[in-house]
């Protein structure tokens, strides 16, 4: 198996497209990916699971917010608010799920349990992060058409960050340290986003999100003060947004951050643009950690694949990868983050010498 070392996996911008590939070399590559996975019957849903792990997230809800009620006036509170922050981004991990149609047979039920949970218990605006995740899946880490790494506080290749002034620029010049502190914010953007969009004239959400979102957003903060009194309701109501983005952030990046960047001009086959992208992160307990997105590879290549499924994917994923000659990249979690650090750090100081990335080289 052909695997990046740490050195290997930095990032690079791929400039120029791929060399010629034989005749119908990638479009087999990716049939025969899909007749195999169909075969074994990992497309197949897995409702089961999904409705027992609905039942346990939920179970853990109440005893979190009974243990709230208990508690009362006290400091301890920020425990309980820590626990909610951690379930709510539980919770959004089945939103994602429901939004790939992983759970559901039924397009309309698998939109229904992603509004219902991701914007009524998360506060998060479905329609909104649908279309953004889902322009992030077409065409990921390529410049111009990736969101996720069109971002103002952070830059992913040099020429964004040369465009950076004042504070941003300042920012962008440290953004490898700060990026962890900068997570803690994450919560409180997507909130924002999520107003913003559920509210503009041009925006997707329906009535019924409208509603959820409203009243997400108004009635819990409003219960947290009332039984807390501001003080005390508002370190509650900063500790669980900050660890929500916090978990958010520690899931999503090791997934793309410091991979490979596509530039516009270049052109890739599905599954080498995939690929290429994505790693891996392994480890005891990772799927639980990060709901499934651990397996970001095949998470890509089979965005309705159920989280369940993914493990025995990976080997044949992993096998396809290595007859093709295209690397396949699994790492730590631990090592993932000092990398993406390296990176954003490297991107920051405006590096004139990119990363050495054999990936990108072969395909210059």
């Amino acid at each position: 198996m052909q695997t990046f070392s740490d050195r290997q996996a930095a990032t690079t911008t791929l400039a120029k497209p791929p060399p010629a590939a034989e005749p119908d070399q990638p479009e087999s590559l990716h049939r025969a990916l899909i007749k195999t996975v169909q075969n074994a019957g990992l497309l197949n849903r897995r409702r089961g699971f999904y409705l027992g792990l609905l039942a346990v997230l939920g179970a853990c809800l109440g005893m979190v917010v009974t243990g709230g009620f208990l508690i009362g006036q006290s400091w301890f509170q920020l425990l309980i608010a820590a626990g909610l922050g951690v379930l709510f981004t539980q919770f959004a991990f089945f939103a994602h799920e429901a939004a790939h149609r992983q759970v559901f047979a039924s397009g309309r039920k698998n939109d229904l349990a992603g509004l219902l949970v991701g914007t009524g218990i998360t506060g998060i605006s479905y329609s909104w992060w649908m279309s953004k995740h889902s322009r992030h899946h077409a065409n990921p880490n390529k410049i111009g058409r990736d969101p996720d790494i069109d971002m103002e506080a952070l830059s992913f290749d040099e020429e964004n960050a040369r465009r950076k002034k004042g504070l941003w620029a300042v920012i962008t010049r440290r953004q490898g340290y700060l990026f962890f502190p900068l997570l803690l914010f994450t919560g409180l953007g997507l909130h924002l986003d999520s107003v913003r969009s559920a509210y503009s004239r041009s925006g997707p959400a329906t009535i019924l999100e409208r509603i959820l979102i409203t009243v997400r957003l108004t009635l819990y903060p409003t219960i947290v003060i009332l039984l807390l009194g501001p003080g005390m309701g508002a370190a509650f109501l900063g500790v669980q947004v900050a660890v929500f983005g916090l978990y958010m952030g520690l899931s999503f990046a090791p997934n793309h951050k410091g991979m490979p960047i596509i530039s516009a001009r270049s052109k890739l086959d599905f599954v080498r643009k995939q690929v290429l992208t994505s790693r891996n992160i392994r480890g005891f307990g990772t799927t639980t950690l990060m709901g499934g997105l651990n397996y970001q590879i095949e998470h890509h290549l089979f965005p309705s694949m159920p989280r369940p499924h993914l493990r025995r994917a990976a080997i044949i994923v992993r096998e396809h990868c290595r007859q093709a000659k295209i690397p396949y990249l699994e790492t730590s979690l631990p090592a993932s983050y000092a990398r993406i650090v390296r990176y954003l750090n490297r991107v920051g100081l405006h590096a004139r010498d990119p990363f050495d990335c054999p990936a990108a080289r072969n395909l210059a």
